[in-house]
């Protein structure tokens, strides 16, 4: 029987996280500044999230994005230092999960780094962040990950987006098989959710977010408005995740209820 397809939102704060606990999301990447493909998110915003989940008692909710930066994934040593001491604090506030990549100058995924920051998440769960796609072979870098420690990856199969990554991401999947999750993301789309369900993933991610118009910032302050998360999108993924499944699972009935008994096939 086809497990639940997994719904992931990135959130940018504690709105959106409650947001996507009421929708029935499996988990929230918390992050900021999304328009920078996610940076790590303050010290309060992850023990309001935290806060939000244990209200409801929902577990392995919060998973926070641990970046310090844009502009790539090839860090030095002080930025190494930075994510450890960021990874530790996650812990110490009592997030379930942390988000996290790193790449070699050659292209390669840093498995030294990684295998540092899995031991400093300790018992968190450990997701590998879309760096993958921006290594020299998008393939090879998510099989590199299997049997590191890493629970998942979140991946576009190596393309622009989720929809042109289809081939990457079933090259992903049948790389790696059981030894590590595979969850799809880069510019998902509602419509997306069904197709990306039939490739066997695990689970698929999205910001579900909306602009929000607050009026003139003033001199240095920015632009005028923010990102908040869709409720309505949210829902709208979730239903979609559980209906991609629920067609799966009939399939499998259908196919088991037709199947020939095998001691009379031929």
């Amino acid at each position: 029987m086809p497990t639940p397809l997994q719904v992931e939102i990135a959130v940018q704060d504690a709105a959106g996280a409650r947001i996507a606990l009421a929708a029935g999301a499996a988990r929230v990447e918390l992050c900021q500044a999304l328009g920078l493909g996610g940076l790590t998110p303050s010290a309060g915003l992850v023990a309001a999230a935290v806060e939000a989940a244990a209200a409801v008692r929902v577990a392995g909710f919060v998973h926070v994005l641990v970046r310090p930066r844009g502009g790539g994934f090839v860090y030095d040593a002080d930025e190494a230092d930075l994510i450890e001491r960021d990874i530790r604090e996650c812990v110490r506030l009592g997030a379930d999960g942390v988000v996290i990549g790193a790449l070699e100058a050659s292209g390669g995924v840093d498995l030294d780094l990684i295998a540092r920051f899995v031991d400093a998440a300790g018992d968190l769960e450990v997701t590998v962040h879309r760096a993958v796609d921006a290594a020299t072979d998008p393939v090879a870098a998510v099989a590199s990950l299997a049997g590191t420690g890493v629970r998942r990856v979140l991946t576009s199969g190596g393309a622009a987006d989720c929809r042109s990554g289809l081939d990457g991401l079933a090259a992903m999947r049948a790389a790696v098989g059981d030894g590590l999750e595979v969850m799809a993301g880069g510019g998902l789309r509602i419509d997306d959710v069904a197709v990306l369900a039939r490739l066997g993933l695990d689970a698929v991610h999205l910001s579900a977010r909306r602009q929000v118009v607050a009026g003139a910032s003033g001199p240095g302050g920015g632009v005028d408005g923010y990102d908040a998360t869709d409720a309505g999108l949210v829902a709208a993924a979730v239903a979609a995740a559980r209906a991609a499944r629920a067609s799966s699972a009939a399939v499998v009935a259908i196919g088991e209820e037709h199947a020939t008994p095998a001691s009379t096939a031929r």
